[in-house]
């Protein structure tokens, strides 16, 4: 499925660096290799060459990889040469390989090869991109359990005993005299039950993952100098946002990223919510309920002082229903007061003094908690939506299955689909559109 083209690409990032690598992946690069080092290098042995223009003069020298097919990332043949990381440099090695005949390398072009060629499936695939993006440890270790090929493991045991059912559900349709006795004796529903039980271990732990991988997207919003700068000031760490006694002081939205036991946070600083004719201020406070609507959660400030007032009761009001709120009663310090957390009806209260510290540990606690953390994340995967899609599309078809058991055309083609749902997971049921998709968002050289 591959192509015959040879692709090469500046594998590492654009700038000045200690080394720069380029990469190039071919169906037979002997007589490539050969024009560029002046030699065939041993395979798989880190050899220290000149790496030669077209009229023999040296580009550079490095150290050159050259791993013959099948044993290489792409299946192909594979040359990786390791030169001074200068842009001039690079460049002029990537022209050297165009000249030979390869030709730029798309994004994810190299991995796609991977990918076709049978070196890694499609979720392996997804996690390579995952690990280069990855924000925080956790996230980097969910990534390298899913490249190491554990998530794609847990959805091949599924589709195996999916695959089981399947094979007793067939043999009943051709044998329709023992259909009922038959499954019974074999106990499908006992089967199907530990299928619903593998498939709700999967999705959790694929939860936990594209939680690693998205990140939780978290406003807050408020009256006037209620401390929402404050607040995101002391969560960050740093003065990422002015704060001053002056009400309205904030008028356009500042979003600082900040990691709490791995789970990265996306926490937006928003205009104070109040009536105004000040047009500058009007246009901060839209801006506010536009990032509330595609907020993961919210927090939602009052003043210690005064409780939870009638403004305060207005704002969480005009909230979007089912959307989590924690709210935030700041200025604990002016009160003399303890911190403390509790749980209140349609939200968790907590009390902080965004300006000692007081009470912080417990809002990153609450956010890990309506974030849905699970302490022991270990079992995490790198999961995309794409991921949580075709696992629930699963769950929903297996559930039918189960409803349908005793009417056994419905029950095989449900088992059907939730195969085909998993194995979209994988890429062994997959369109050729998903795939130019998924690639596409690469960068070029991997």
């Amino acid at each position: 499925m591959a192509s015959a083209d040879t692709i090469a690409a500046v594998a590492t990032a654009p700038g000045r660096g200690g080394i720069g690598v380029v990469r190039v992946s071919g169906q037979d690069l002997t007589e490539f290799v050969l024009a560029f080092l002046g030699k065939s290098p041993r395979a798989r042995f880190a050899t220290l060459s000149d790496f030669l223009d077209s009229d023999g003069s040296v580009i550079d020298q490095g150290i050159a990889l050259f791993f013959p097919a099948p044993h290489s990332f792409t299946g192909e043949d594979v040359l990786e040469l390791q030169g001074h990381g200068g842009n001039a440099v690079m460049q002029r090695l990537l022209k050297r390989c165009l000249t030979l005949g390869a030709r730029l390398a798309e994004p994810g072009e190299f991995t796609k090869r991977a990918f076709l060629n049978d070196k890694l499936d499609l979720a392996q695939a997804e996690s390579v991109a995952d690990l280069i993006d990855a924000s925080s440890e956790e996230a980097a270790k969910s990534a390298m359990r899913s490249l190491q090929g554990e998530f794609s493991r847990a959805v091949h045991e599924i589709v195996a005993r999916l695959i089981d059912l399947r094979l007793l559900v067939e043999a009943c349709i051709d044998f329709p005299d023992e259909d009922i006795d038959f499954l019974e004796a074999a106990d499908a529903l006992g089967k199907l039950a530990q299928i619903q039980q593998l498939q709700q271990r999967l999705f959790a732990s694929a939860k936990q993952g594209s939680l690693l991988r998205e990140g939780v997207h978290v406003v807050l919003v408020g009256q006037p100098n209620v401390g929402k700068s404050s607040l995101l000031n002391q969560l960050a760490g740093d003065e990422v946002a002015i704060v001053t006694p002056i009400a309205g002081t904030t008028r356009d939205t500042v979003r600082e990223e900040i990691d709490i036991q791995g789970v990265p946070f996306h926490i937006i600083d928003t205009a104070g919510l109040r009536d105004t004719v000040c047009e500058v201020e009007q246009i901060g406070i839209s801006r506010t309920w536009a990032a509330v609507e595609k907020a993961s959660l919210v927090l939602l400030l009052h003043d210690a002082r005064a409780g939870e007032s009638v403004p305060d009761r207005a704002i969480l009001a005009r909230l979007p229903p089912h959307l989590p709120v924690i709210k935030v009663f700041n200025k604990i310090d002016l009160l003399s007061a303890p911190p403390a957390a509790e749980l209140q009806p349609n939200a968790t209260a907590v009390f902080v003094s965004a300006k000692t510290g007081a009470g912080m540990d417990g809002l990153r606690h609450s956010l890990l908690a309506l974030a849905g953390w699970e302490q022991t994340g270990e079992g995490a995967f790198m999961a995309r939506e794409r991921h949580l899609r075709a696992m629930e599309s699963a769950r929903q078809h297996v559930a039918r299955a189960e409803a349908n058991w005793r009417q056994l055309e419905f029950f095989a083609e449900e088992l059907k689909l939730a195969q085909n749902a998993l194995s979209t997971i994988t890429g062994e049921f997959t369109a050729d559109d998903l795939l130019g998709e998924i690639f596409s968002r690469f960068c070029i050289g991997k």
